[in-house]
């Protein structure tokens, strides 16, 4: 117990990061044919996000959320590179406990010197370095390669288990970060014989119901051992669904559905469009008022700078950030988001932009060190979320403006890279 006149116990925070689930795949975000109560729990006890931004695809999204920089700054692809510098690390560096579960894909899905998990910050790693594409998976226990697996209706619950095991070691003294990276539902999903056949869903939502079944045995135990009224929880995705490839899927797995839906949202992952990046997100924590959406332009980008913030920390000072500190917005003591506009990149350009409810989607290629745009689309995501009607001849104006701030869009550059500091240099942050 905090004694009269001491500080108070700096939060905890915990990470459930979905792979591969739209907008339309929680209950509470609309999702018809399958029940999800206890992660809709979360926006009961907490908010909904109804404009929180991932990336396009799995590896650059889960680099943009580890470092707040977009993964055009740092690295592009399915590996972030070592020098960057972490939420586990700023956590760690503020006496953070730090543990990563589950999926990694920053570090080329394979045994990568100075980037592994903990190389970058977590104290502690279970998990698989890849995705799950070919129907297994290999486990490391930190930097020990383990056993292989093709059981993918075990992991859920395996992640689950790893990740109450660790709540179980922690102390009240001590405040602690826990990211847990799903696999499901990437690629081969699958539940295992309590959830199979069970959902009016098929396959796609017996693998959702049990993810939500394991999410609520994360938050009983969190609340039985103490820890639930000041942690703050952040349930999300990497991307949207693969449900341009629904047909394809459905043949890998017998039949049986196996994609997800961004509902109203157009598109899906690996797209520029809002399906591709905009995906259900959901905040509960000490101060996050209780019951409320909130449509406000967040980012994964965001969760350093803010985690940093709540935890009376600072984001690293040395390199451009683009995440914005959230706090203030999420725990209701601002009207506003801190931000107001956001870059959609596929691989090394920006295919599209947003500012406040204008959306412009364009065609991009790079020489000479500058963008040049082709294919304008303008939408009002206000009046139509589902990018249904391009509004660019109405709007000449808003069409230059949004140009104008593609053209300073974020890029890898010589900056960039000179701009990091060296691995052995990060341990003092």
């Amino acid at each position: 117990m905090v004694s009269a006149g001491s500080p108070a116990r700096p939060p905890n925070f915990i990470i459930i990061f979905m792979d591969d689930v739209g907008y339309a795949d929680v209950g509470c975000f609309g999702a018809k044919s399958f029940k999800t109560p206890r992660i809709d729990s979360l926006a009961t006890d907490g908010m909904r996000l109804t404009s929180f931004y991932a990336q396009a695809v799995c590896g650059p999204s889960r680099g943009a959320l580890m470092t707040g920089r977009y993964p055009v700054r740092v690295g592009g692809g399915w590996t972030t590179n070592g020098d960057e510098i972490t939420v586990a690390e700023v956590l760690k560096g503020a006496g953070y406990a730090t543990c990563c579960i589950g999926k990694w894909d920053m570090s080329k899905r394979s045994n990568q010197e100075g980037m592994m998990p903990n190389d970058q910050g977590f104290e502690n790693y279970f998990g698989t370095l890849g995705a799950n594409d070919k129907g297994s998976v290999t486990f490391y226990r930190d930097r020990k390669k383990l056993n292989s697996t093709s059981d993918m209706g075990s992991l859920t619950k395996l992640y689950t288990d790893e990740a109450i095991q660790f709540l179980e070691r922690q102390k009240k003294e001590k405040p602690f970060f826990l990211y847990l990276a799903h696999t499901m539902m990437h690629s081969m999903i699958d539940a295992s014989p309590q959830f199979k056949g069970k959902s009016s869903g098929d396959l796609y939502g017996d693998a959702m119901e049990e993810v939500d079944w394991n999410t609520g045995r994360l938050l009983d135990s969190l609340r039985n051992l103490g820890f639930g009224d000041n942690t703050f929880i952040l349930f999300t995705s990497d991307n949207g669904p693969s449900n341009s490839k629904e047909e394809e899927y459905k043949k890998s797995h017998g039949g049986h559905l196996a994609t997800g839906s961004a509902l109203p949202l157009r598109g899906g992952k690996d797209s520029a469009y809002e399906g591709g990046f905009r995906v259900p997100a959901i905040l509960r924590g000490p101060g996050v008022p209780v019951g409320q959406s909130r449509d406000g332009i967040l980012s994964t980008l965001d969760v350093l700078p803010t985690f940093a913030a709540l935890a009376s920390n600072k984001a690293p000072q040395d390199r451009e950030i683009d995440g914005f500190d959230q706090s203030a917005y999420l725990t209701g003591k601002s009207p506003a988001s801190a931000r107001d506009y956001f870059f959609y990149h596929m691989g090394k350009e920006a295919k599209a932009v947003r500012w406040n409810e204008w959306k412009l989607w364009f065609n991009s290629s790079a020489k000479g060190g500058k963008s040049s745009f082709s294919g304008t689309e303008l939408y009002n995501l206000k009046d139509d979320i589902g990018e249904s009607k391009n509004v660019a001849a109405d709007h000449p104006e808003i069409v230059k403006r949004l140009l104008t701030m593609a053209q300073n869009a974020p890029r890898r550059n010589k900056s960039d890279a000179a701009a990091t500091k060296k691995k052995t240099n990060k341990k003092s942050q």
